[in-house]
């Protein structure tokens, strides 16, 4: 599972070319029709999406320039824009999340190799920009799965849907509300620990599965509890 964002471009080429196919096929009716995320129409997530990549081109430019760059204007600019945009006809939606997604390509053509050391401010803190490119790839795989237009976690890569679970594994490990598991996924050859795995009950399933589960995109029907029990509750993912 590699960090490098130019290693990790041609994935997100491909998950791009993958929502371009749905979205393709939205009708009126289709970018109107609910979501997985409350609240949310195909439209607010399509839009979204597109918002996320001007919002990550900003970091690429802060990046690349030195210059204090906000990912968005702020909370509220990004709220009015994706509630605003919404309501777009689907022609309209998917131009923009094509053209949004060629403006990314073209901020990560522009990187100098020094400045993917740089450090920039998202919306939640700090964060490398060396991992950019992997969180256009992950905003992209997970909200496709939210469409709800039959794209699944199990048709995430599964380069990617490990990497994801190890992230959020990590995060977890972190997070004093997290109840205390162990993941096994891959046979029995790969397990991430999560609090004190003394007594803790292990959670088995495709990576796929454990990653959709803990990110709130499956309610983890395919997983076994050891010893047997029901599921615990990991905390709402963000």
């Amino acid at each position: 599972m590699t960090s490098d964002p130019l290693l990790l471009t041609g994935e997100l080429d491909e998950a791009m070319a993958r929502l371009l196919r749905t979205v393709s096929g939205f009708g009126p009716a289709d970018v109107a029709a609910a979501s997985l995320l409350p609240g949310w129409t195909r439209g607010h997530v399509l839009t979204h999406l597109a918002r996320n990549a001007d919002g990550f081109v900003n970091l690429l430019t802060a990046a690349r320039t030195g210059e204090p760059i906000p990912m968005y204007a702020s909370p509220q600019a990004r709220s009015a824009d994706i509630e605003t945009g919404s309501g777009r006809p689907a022609a309209d939606l998917l131009a923009d999340l094509r053209h949004s997604a060629e403006r990314f390509t073209a901020a990560v053509a522009a990187m100098p190799v020094e400045a993917w050391a740089a450090t920039v401010q998202t919306r939640r803190g700090p964060w490398p920009a060396a991992m950019l490119v992997w969180g256009r790839l992950r905003e992209i795989e997970v909200h496709h799965v939210d469409l709800a237009a039959g794209y699944r976690p199990a048709d995430w890569p599964d380069a990617f849907a490990q990497r994801l679970l190890h992230e959020v594994a990590t995060g977890l490990a972190g997070n004093p509300a997290a109840p205390a598991m162990v993941l096994r996924f891959d046979g029995v050859r790969s397990e991430l620990v999560v609090g004190d795995p003394e007594g803790a009950p292990t959670i088995t399933g495709p990576a796929p599965e454990l990653a959709a589960w803990l990110t709130g995109r499956s309610a983890g029907e395919v997983l076994t509890v050891t010893p047997d029990g029901p599921l615990p509750i990991p905390p709402e993912w963000i």
